[in-house]
């Protein structure tokens, strides 16, 4: 069984295996989707799926700076997206004292080509996520630190070297949870104007997908292929 951590304002746990249909609370004001309020998705299930297919994500806040939009590595425990980085991040000292935040991830799946320039589109998948960041403890860290390695390679954290305590103490880990999140998807063909139906142009969707390539190995390298490694292209 996986770890249930003990998370601030927490809500039932949504176990990452679990298939079952979760269903959606009712978006806030912030999070409700109103621009083409059809494509909003707010259930449990398809916002972690969006969320669990990403890598990257940006973070958008305000601070003495002004406002600031920046990438980050993204994964999730559960009901709660995590971000981490240096202690002397400036974003993360930021976030760390609670600054409200926006976080965004979109998967771009393909060009809709339309038979008029107007309506043309794109298929994607996105998810934002409104509210503030808070640490996650330190009792916790470590584990949370092994799900990120789960999530980019399942199996390798049983082989790199662990964090040390130096290094452990040297990184940030913030957490943001989904209560207000909200799914927007798009994946249909072009919707032309009635009068544009007979205009002599092809249309369709040209999709886009994101390609594994073959593995690189460092120079020299003489140690056993492990599994998510040679089947890295195939997954």
């Amino acid at each position: 069984m996986e770890p249930c951590f003990s998370y601030r304002r927490a809500s039932p746990i949504h176990r990452d295996h679990n298939t079952m249909n979760h269903p959606a609370p009712p978006p806030s004001e912030r999070s409700r989707v109103r621009r083409a309020e059809d494509r909003g998705h707010y259930d449990r299930d398809t916002i972690h799926a969006i969320v669990d297919a990403a890598y990257l994500c940006h973070v958008s806040f305000v601070d003495q700076r002004g406002p600031v939009c920046l990438p980050t590595v993204v994964w999730r425990v559960d009901d709660h997206v995590l971000i981490h980085g240096s202690n002397g991040s400036q974003m993360m000292k930021s976030l760390g004292q609670g600054t409200p935040a926006c976080l965004a991830i979109t998967h771009l799946d393909g060009l809709v080509m339309a038979r008029s320039a107007f309506s043309h589109s794109m298929n994607f998948r996105s998810v934002v996520v409104h509210g503030a960041f808070e640490p996650v403890p330190e009792a916790d860290k470590t584990e949370v630190l092994h799900r990120l390695m789960d999530h980019l390679a399942p199996g390798r954290r049983h082989e790199a070297r662990a964090p040390d305590r130096n290094e452990l103490a040297a990184t940030t880990v913030l957490r943001l949870p989904l209560f207000e999140a909200a799914a927007k998807i798009r994946s249909w063909g072009p919707k032309d104007k009635e009068d544009d139906l007979d205009w002599p142009v092809w249309a369709g969707v040209l999709p886009l997908r994101q390609n594994r390539l073959a593995p690189i190995p460092e120079a020299g390298q003489t140690d056993q292929v492990p599994a998510y490694v040679r089947d890295w292209a195939d997954r």
